[in-house]
């Protein structure tokens, strides 16, 4: 009998984290509503042309740990909540950028769509993320 409601509370508990980790090891969408998809070279764009410009990296902290774009907050998609967008973001206009570690990483696509909910309106998704950039040998950051 304990061994049964083990195994069914293991099968429960497995489907949940699953569940969690929607696009572990699987594409991204390739584009997500309310948002602007761009590359790390309209990255660079975008820093030049906005000065309130602010680059989300909602990857882990030890991901973060192996490197990050100049100027990035480390705010994982798990602590991205209202109160920290609101924190972070002076207006609802504030352009800001999230990025990840790319295609088969989720983590920014949570962020981008939460900001999206909370009605902010310059949103930008770099989809590639941190493997493109690292891919591009573009300038990194570490502590």
């Amino acid at each position: 009998m304990v061994k049964h409601i083990t195994s069914k509370l293991l099968i429960v508990l497995s489907f949940f984290v699953i569940s969690q980790f929607t696009f572990a090891g699987e594409e991204t969408p390739d584009s997500i509503a309310g948002t602007m998809k761009v590359t790390a070279e309209k990255l660079f764009d975008l820093v030049d042309e906005f000065d309130d410009l602010v680059i989300i990296d909602a990857r882990k902290s030890e991901d973060r740990e192996k490197g990050y774009i100049e100027g990035s907050l480390g705010i994982p998609d798990t602590d991205t909540n209202p109160a920290v967008l609101a924190k972070h973001l002076a207006t609802k206009q504030t352009p800001v950028i999230f990025y990840c570690n790319g295609p088969k990483c989720g983590r920014s696509v949570k962020s981008s769509k939460m900001a999206v909910k909370e009605g902010y309106k310059n949103i930008y998704w770099f989809r590639g993320g941190w493997e493109e950039w690292s891919n591009k040998g573009l300038p990194v950051t570490k502590d």
